[in-house]
């Protein structure tokens, strides 16, 4: 299987492929104390942006916790789940079509011509014109859990054990965070070095999931 070289913690590491990542991964909620560089989820959140999104908007946005009391409150806001506790730093993946309108012209492809590039944003953002800001961030949460897939798979083949949780208040997520209140949290995901090995995952067959057609 092909591989890739990388440099992480200052040294060159052979990185698993996709598929690799994908077989050895689970979620951990043991982590060693260890911190992770930050150049390390720099580089990890720059990577999750690659994620393909509708009309290329890229409505998600990123929050890493690592200060003590913070991620103490966040644990609080996710129903005492102890992870955010242990893990050196938990992010925080949210939704924000509004800032994603505004900043939409910088989204669109540099190499193209000014008067597409006009009329594009002119038309997506025509597009949510008739829609509710529900409706909308809906829309952007549906994208921003693709970011989340890349993430996952991501963060493992970096060496880096996560828990992605969908289990908190996300009002008092967003308040804790000074987060505007029309923004949608798409998960918490707990990050950092394995101190478990976590359960062996159990998957349905793929052909009870899969039909060809």
């Amino acid at each position: 299987m092909r591989t890739n070289q990388a440099e992480l913690n200052g040294a060159t590491i052979t990185l698993p492929t996709a598929a690799d990542a994908a077989l050895s991964r689970r979620s951990i909620r043991q982590y060693a104390p260890a911190t992770i560089p930050e150049a390390d989820l720099r580089e990890l959140l720059r990577l999750a942006g690659r994620a393909p999104s509708a009309y290329n908007v890229q409505p998600w946005r990123f929050v890493v916790v690592q200060d003590a009391d913070l991620k103490a409150n966040l644990a609080a806001a996710a129903y005492g789940q102890q992870q955010v506790l242990r893990a050196p730093a938990t992010i925080v993946l949210y939704s924000d079509m509004g800032s994603a309108l505004d900043r939409m012209p910088e989204a669109m492809h540099p190499g193209m011509p000014a008067d597409k590039r006009a009329a594009g944003v002119d038309s997506f953002r025509a597009s949510f014109a008739n829609q509710t800001v529900e409706e909308r961030e809906a829309w952007g949460n549906a994208q921003s859990n693709i970011a989340l897939g890349y993430l996952l798979l991501l963060a493992e083949s970096l060496g880096y054990a996560t828990s992605p949780m969908l289990g908190f208040d996300p009002e008092k997520v967003k308040a804790l965070l000074g987060l505007p209140a029309h923004v949608r949290v798409t998960a918490l995901i707990s990050i950092g070095y394995p101190a478990e090995e976590g359960f062996d995952p159990h998957r349905l067959p793929a052909d009870t999931l899969v039909e060809f057609r």
